[in-house]
């Protein structure tokens, strides 16, 4: 979830770009070969959120996102990890050394970034800075917003929930009781009550502002999805990042129980193949999508600018197929989406009590 685009390198000379790196966790991949303009110019840097690559869900998506750019563009990549708990300063010193190390295009990962791209992007307006998730009134006209309708694909999700539920009675745990995770949930209990507006909806969110915590705690994750189970749910849908590991081991050693997974094709993630038979579908946040058309449109010289939005209609959400197990609703899956993208339904964006 959060979850979720990233920066600029190519290979580096000085001993001051090395130092910058290593002082923020960098992890230089420069690509070996050059942009297509043959000029090397496209250096691309990004800093990830809690959990960094290997969370199997946001973090993972923005880096393939990242990996394409790499592979199709040419682009020469590197990548910055943040720590669990982190200072304020510590994000602002990750965005600075990229700075000081030449990357020109920065991609953070994740709403936590926006005062530290805000003020590091006011005092380096010559570089392009790209933010997942958040869009700030205040921030420079050097920052681009990427965003998507968290609450169409988790509305979806809830459609699905709902028409699958046989205990009628399903649940939701976001990571961090934030404006971002209130739109998953806001999604979700509005599709499930689309269907039956009886059915019971858990909710639980794992912790609160500023313990961001909740994003990268599979223990808690676990703990949250054991007591929605304890109390009847059959059906989880989980938004709190590698949490939701934790979340889906849960529902997995509860027979006739099924996980909703979130950002990533999480019942196709290698590190939770074991668990894929109780995954019934992932809301599949394409951050790669966007992470990718932003460094492209860089690359073209046009980028991106103010908030760029991603949708359903942009295919900037969608419900995951793998494991079939929501091919017998596909035709009330297609109607539910065709009447958001028609417009004639309209998704909240806060939950409603």
């Amino acid at each position: 979830m959060r979850r979720s685009m990233k920066l600029a390198a190519v290979v580096l000379s000085g001993s001051l770009g090395m130092a910058s790196l290593a002082a923020c966790g960098a992890k230089s991949t420069d690509s070996t070969s050059s942009s297509a303009s043959g000029d090397g110019s496209l250096k691309v840097g990004m800093a990830y959120d809690i959990g960094g690559r290997g969370d199997q869900s946001f973090n993972d998506s923005a880096a393939r996102g990242l990996d394409k750019a790499k592979a199709d563009l040419g682009a020469s990549v590197t990548e910055a990890e943040a720590k669990s708990g982190e200072a304020e300063a510590d994000k602002e010193t990750r965005l600075k050394n990229l700075v000081d190390a030449g990357y020109k295009t920065i991609i953070a990962v994740g709403f936590v970034y926006q005062p530290a791209v805000n003020k590091v992007a006011k005092d380096n307006p010559n570089v392009k800075f790209a933010i997942i998730d958040s869009n700030d009134k205040d921030q420079p006209s050097n920052v681009t917003s990427l965003l998507f309708a968290e609450q169409e694909g988790s509305y979806l999700a809830g459609v699905a929930a709902a028409n699958k539920s046989k205990a009628k009675h399903v649940g939701f745990i976001g990571g961090v009781q934030s404006e971002l995770i209130k739109k998953f949930e806001a999604g979700y209990k509005a599709g499930v009550k689309s269907v039956d507006p009886n059915i019971v909806v858990e909710t639980t969110y794992l912790t609160t502002p500023p313990d961001f915590t909740g994003f990268n705690s599979p223990d808690k994750g676990k703990e949250a999805a054991q007591g929605q189970l304890d109390k009847g749910a059959d059906i989880i849908y989980t938004a709190a990042g590698s949490s939701g590991n934790g979340a889906i081991e849960a529902v997995a050693n509860k027979q006739g129980a099924l996980a909703i997974g979130v950002d990533s094709d999480q019942a196709s993630q290698p590190a939770l193949a074991k668990y894929k038979s109780s995954i019934m579908t992932s809301m599949v946040k394409n951050v790669d999508n966007a992470v990718f058309a932003y460094i492209d449109s860089v690359k073209k010289g046009n980028a991106f600018t103010g908030i760029k939005l991603f949708d359903l209609k942009a295919d900037g959400v969608s419900l995951a197929t793998t494991g079939g197990k929501i091919d017998d609703i596909q035709d009330k899956l297609k109607a539910a989406a065709d009447a958001i993208k028609s417009g004639a339904t309209t998704i909240p964006t806060a939950p409603v009590q």
